[in-house]
């Protein structure tokens, strides 16, 4: 189980240039990349998000590139045309005023004529940028297990919570058809009497009533709910989801339950139920 935050950091050093990567992640319902990226890396953005898509399946990712150069390869070039220019209107100026014409060393101090351009092909960051991210996806990957640890441990806490109150409501629920049942036999006697009390269509409607107002169903599903609840904790997977679609179903199962209740003891542990998995739903919020 991990969490959605985290933290990952590496920096990759060259002789020529020194390479950062951070990554930082928050929740969020799906997985949402924004970057910062130096311009002169912007070509691995690409490759910088399939790597994180291997491992974070949902969070908001905050992605850093900065770069920092230190040497870089470089080539003069020259500019023969403007060359050609400068020297045709200088050799011009020397006709017309008599002047005697520069040597060649004059030529390279004109402004464009000599350009130092950088040779840096598509690669030349490869090694940092493929480097620097798999070290900061650990470091993040490894903080967000850390973290999902702890979420983990209060996640097993609040399903006990809910395990003692449905055994609870279990140990009832027959003393509840009971009670149920005492109740429906004292409205017909207090109407017809006892002569009604053997009818067999009385005795049908009160089995229907007892069939329509069971909890059996529930228990049953919630039960089989909190053992897919249990594997999900030990899952290596991503279950943040499955959790939050688990706690949609054995919420419903809950308020069927209280609808039904006609017990003051089930309807405290109904409660204790539902808070338990408000609990766990705020923590599945966190879980990637």
């Amino acid at each position: 189980m991990k969490s959605m935050t985290g933290y990952g950091h590496s920096i990759y050093k060259s002789s020529d240039y020194i390479l950062e990567v951070e990554i930082k992640s928050y929740n969020n319902r799906y997985l949402d990349i924004s970057h910062t990226i130096n311009p002169l890396l912007s070509s691995y953005e690409t490759y910088v998000d399939d790597e994180i898509k291997k491992t974070v399946s949902r969070g908001h990712l905050d992605v850093s590139l900065k770069l920092k150069t230190l040497s870089m390869p470089s080539e003069l070039v020259l500019d023969e045309n403007l060359l050609t220019q400068y020297k045709n209107s200088i050799e011009r100026i020397s006709t017309l005023t008599g002047a005697a014409l520069p040597d060649a060393g004059f030529y390279t101090t004109l402004e464009g004529v000599i350009s130092n351009t950088r040779t840096v092909d598509q690669d030349y960051y490869k090694e940092g940028v493929e480097s620097a991210t798999r070290e900061a996806l650990s470091m993040l990957d490894e903080n967000k297990k850390r973290e999902g640890e702890g979420t983990k441990k209060d996640l097993e806490k609040l399903g006990a919570k809910f395990k003692a109150s449905l055994e609870i409501i279990l140990s009832k629920k027959d003393e509840m058809e009971e009670y149920f049942k005492k109740i429906l036999l004292e409205k017909y006697e207090e109407l017809l009497g006892e002569k009604g009390k053997d009818d067999p269509r009385f005795l049908s409607e009160v089995a229907a009533l007892l069939v329509k107002y069971s909890i059996n169903e529930e228990c049953s599903r919630l039960k089989v709910h909190l053992s897919e609840y249990d594997k999900l904790l030990e899952s290596d997977e991503s279950v943040g989801k499955k959790l939050d679609f688990l706690c949609q179903e054995m919420n419903r199962e809950i308020n069927t339950t209280a609808s039904k209740s006609q017990m003051v003891e089930i309807n405290l542990e109904v409660v204790k139920m539902k808070d338990a998995l408000e609990d766990i739903r705020e923590q599945a919020r966190n879980i990637e």
